[in-house]
């Protein structure tokens, strides 16, 4: 038994991660510092907890009040936090803790709990919580958000909605501003059928604001649901609303994403004619930034303007969209000229640079960018360097004549580096039999595969290679990553070069 015991106790130091447990304003308000946790108490409780967790309740109580715990209210959420998924050994401690006269529940530590019941989608057991926290007036908007979400994922539609109806009873009364943030966090969640369907049932008591149909309108949007996000929009504006600049603004930019571009353009014209106050800053660079994606630099020009005449200012973000535009259209002195009139390019300029030259297949030029960024003080992201080795190597990777920088060598060398010994041998497999395509290339991957000390290293000697047959752009770009992203410790302490 007791070797059962420290093998348990041994897989629990393993296993177990202590995240730190949220701090709420309820417990900021408390003049009281927190109390550290005992760890060697904390694994000594979890030990026991699993343990025991299907042992009769006499026992398993017996067991912890051996131990002589104090148990506050951050130990129990460090023990919630030990078993994030498992209902049953934090409800065990839970019904132990209801035992002990010198320790009483709060909202955080419920609601802490009603968050683990929850994913472990045991129902009848949150509904029974729940109720239990109405009983104690200990229900907040938080407590909403939990269950409500584990809710309607389960699709327990009437659950939903009789949960307003039941904390209405307990004191808990009808609140829109607690529907509007439950229906938020819904649709965040992609659950705007569920939102939706909460929304209509609660009318008679909880008349829907404008908030409520924006964040609807957002939601449906979000999921690709355009025809019911159309609908929420008449209903809305037949109900007196008038929608937010955020919900056009959503509704524009999912038109857009679908190719809808006459019809995002219906939208903006109708706010051009209708609420030309209301159009900003962000709404001007929406419109600029698909146009100029389609190639249509003309309206993106007449854009431009109609924003400069009512006095709003482009940001760089909306003068990057208009670079990259005139670069898909073949204009490169145009879109020189209009980098030359930023004061303080930042990322999004270099980057509508970059982009523009690339897809012109001005590989050099870009790279040069890419050089004049880095002295100009601008980092790179991540994003820089998959945009610049996909229009060097092409998606599909690159072949050459000399083995050491053939696109095929560092890919599978790669691989075999990162212990995917099975996809290398697939890839090779493929290529060897020829008349089969290679699939797209993921740099995003390859460079995860070699962000360690040893990739700084495989960086350096790809460089060199690279160099000796005459690829100084890539070997820029590769000694680069090596020398400032490969590792987090790269990239916190990357240095501004002079």
């Amino acid at each position: 038994m007791m070797m059962r015991r420290l093998t348990c106790t041994r897989a629990l130091l393993t296993h177990f991660r202590f995240i730190a447990t949220e701090v709420t304003s309820s417990l900021l308000t408390n003049p009281s510092p927190i109390t550290p946790v005992d760890q060697a108490h904390l694994i000594q409780v979890c030990t026991i907890l699993y343990q025991q967790h299907n042992s009769p309740d006499l026992r398993l109580h017996s067991s912890l009040s051996s131990c002589n715990l104090r148990i506050n209210s951050e130990f129990f959420l460090q023990v919630c936090n030990t078993f994030p998924y498992s209902w049953r050994p934090v409800y065990r401690f839970f019904l132990y803790t209801k035992t002990l006269p010198q320790f009483s529940h709060n909202s955080v530590t419920y609601n802490k709990m009603v968050d683990i019941i929850g994913k472990s989608r045991n129902i009848q057991l949150l509904w029974e919580i729940l109720q239990e926290m109405g009983s104690c007036s200990l229900v907040n908007d938080k407590t909403f958000r939990i269950a409500l979400r584990t809710l309607a994922s389960a699709r327990e539609l009437k659950k939903c909605v009789d949960l307003f109806h039941v904390m209405n009873g307990y004191g808990f009364r009808y609140n829109l501003e607690t529907l509007n943030n439950v229906v938020e966090s819904l649709c965040k969640d992609k659950l705007v059928d569920e939102a939706k369907f909460m929304v209509f049932k609660l009318t008679e008591w909880i008349k829907p604001s404008g908030v409520t149909y924006r964040w609807l309108i957002w939601g449906f949007c979000n999921v690709g649901e355009l025809i019911e996000a159309s609908k929420i929009w008449n209903m809305m504006v037949d109900e007196g609303f008038k929608p937010d600049i955020e919900a056009v603004e959503r509704l524009m930019e999912t038109l857009f994403k679908i190719n809808k571009y006459d019809e995002a353009m219906k939208v903006f014209q109708m706010m051009r004619v209708k609420r030309m106050d209301d159009l900003g800053l962000s709404t001007y660079r929406l419109v600029i930034k698909w146009m100029c994606k389609r190639g249509k630099i003309e309206v993106g020009n007449m854009v431009l303007d109609e924003m400069r005449q009512r006095g709003i200012q482009p940001d760089n973000l909306t003068l990057g969209s208009m670079i990259y535009g005139h670069l898909v259209r073949g204009r490169v002195n145009e879109a020189y000229r209009v980098v030359e009139g930023i004061q303080n390019p930042d990322i999004s300029v270099y980057h509508g640079l970059m982009k523009g030259l690339l897809r012109l297949r001005k590989t050099c030029e870009a790279t040069e960018v890419f050089r004049q960024m880095i002295k100009s003080g601008c980092e790179p992201i991540m994003h820089t360097y998959i945009m610049l080795l996909q229009g060097h190597l092409g998606k599909r990777g690159r072949k050459g004549q000399d083995p050491s920088v053939n696109f095929d060598t560092i890919f599978v060398g790669g691989l075999v580096k990162a212990g995917k010994t099975v996809e290398a041998t697939k890839y090779v497999e493929r290529t060897m039999k020829g008349g089969m395509e290679v699939p797209q290339f993921d740099y995003n991957k390859f460079l995860h595969y070699y962000s360690n000390e040893e990739g700084t290293v495989m960086f350096e000697e790809v460089g060199k290679k690279l160099r000796e047959v005459g690829l100084f752009d890539l070997a820029d770009i590769f000694e680069r990553y090596g020398q400032k992203m490969a590792t987090r410790d790269r990239r916190r302490s990357r240095a501004v070069e002079p």
